[in-house]
């Protein structure tokens, strides 16, 4: 039973390892996901955007639109304006015939298009989080917002409304914070870039696939390869206090065993050499029962917040989180098998 309780508790920071991690990994390909199914070339910001994850003004005209798909190569642009509704996650107002044209249209699991200014689309993890339907009403911003379409998976976000409400509702007139252009080649995505950043020198413009590595950038930024560090350095504090409790328990109890075995000729290596073998056994059976736990906390994040969270299981961790674990059991074994090593056989035989 204590065996069974050290693994269980080493098999807990292991699971929470794994779960960061894979929620980061699992978020940040969301939104590479998403904004990759957009079908956009160039992303322009607003002119106070400095990464993905900063706030933008509306700082775009709606002659922007016009002048952009006047540019050689531009077959399409289309404004956008972002609203948040819940962390993580955003509601995107845009132009839909100018998004179906540039994405390739969305996939209706049911309902359609917009058919009033207060609808909404969702796609179907958003739709099963909140446990909605076609037709039903969604509260979100203070206002409510009738379902006229679930889609099959997001593009841009789990959330489209009318880009016309939103740009309302913000008091933005017909500004956007976001402007995506859809180029002819993407051989010439580099050249309009050039000839836009002479001409909009104040205004961010990036490629899709810079937007994407911002996004990564943005998550590190935010901390979270710093959080990652600090669970892992309570992981290995839980793991060196869990082992050293065990086995010095252990040690207690087979007082008696280790007299004979010195006795008989074991050398202090041979007894040290037991305590560690059964410790690393520990961290084995601690690391395998964690990387089990981290795929029931996967269905269980995908159960219950399919569109807020997305969790991957990162098999490259799996080593690395091995290794961590049994640094900490060695560490934890270390004082409990030499005072094991160094007990006298005749105390030893005689303890009670």
């Amino acid at each position: 039973m204590r065996s069974l309780l050290s693994i269980l508790l080493i098999g807990v920071p292991v699971t929470l390892i794994l779960c960061l991690v894979g929620l980061g990994r699992g978020m940040v390909a969301d939104s590479q996901q998403r904004a990759r199914g957009s079908g956009a070339d160039i992303m322009v910001r607003g002119s106070n955007a400095k990464s993905m994850l900063a706030a933008s003004s509306a700082t775009l005209p709606q002659e922007f639109i016009a002048y952009f798909e006047k540019k050689p190569h531009v077959v399409l642009a289309m404004g956008m304006v972002s609203h948040a509704i819940e962390v993580p996650l955003y509601m995107n107002g845009v132009d839909l015939a100018r998004f179906d044209r540039m994405s390739g249209g969305l996939k209706y699991v049911s309902g359609g298009p917009f058919q009033g200014p207060e609808d909404v689309i969702i796609d179907r993890s958003y739709a099963e989080q909140r446990k909605k339907k076609v037709g039903d009403t969604l509260e979100m911003i203070g206002r409510q917002w009738r379902i006229c379409g679930i889609v099959e998976s997001a593009k841009l976000a789990h959330v489209l409304v009318p880009v016309k409400t939103l740009q309302d509702i913000d008091a933005l007139g017909t500004k956007f914070q976001q402007v995506l252009l859809k180029v002819d080649d993407p051989a010439n995505i580099q050249s309009v870039i050039a000839d836009l950043k002479k001409e909009l020198p104040d205004y961010p413009i990036l490629t899709m696939e810079e937007v994407m590595s911002q996004i990564q950038e943005g998550v590190n930024k935010a901390g979270l390869s710093a959080f990652i560090t600090v669970i892992i350095g309570i992981g290995v504090v839980i793991g060196v206090a869990v082992v050293c409790l065990s086995m010095y328990m252990a040690v207690l109890q087979r007082t008696r065993e280790i007299g004979i075995l010195k006795s008989l000729g074991g050398s202090k290596s041979f007894i040290l050499s037991m305590i560690l073998v059964e410790a690393l056994m520990l961290g084995t059976g601690g690391t395998i029962l964690g990387i089990l736990m981290s795929f029931g906390a996967r269905e269980i994040i995908q159960a219950v917040q399919p569109a807020s969270f997305q969790m991957e299981i990162v098999v490259s961790w799996w080593p690395k989180v091995f290794g961590i674990i049994l640094t900490a059991a060695i560490l934890g074994a270390l004082y409990p098998g030499m005072n094991a090593a160094a007990h006298d056989p005749i105390e030893a035989l005689a303890y009670e």
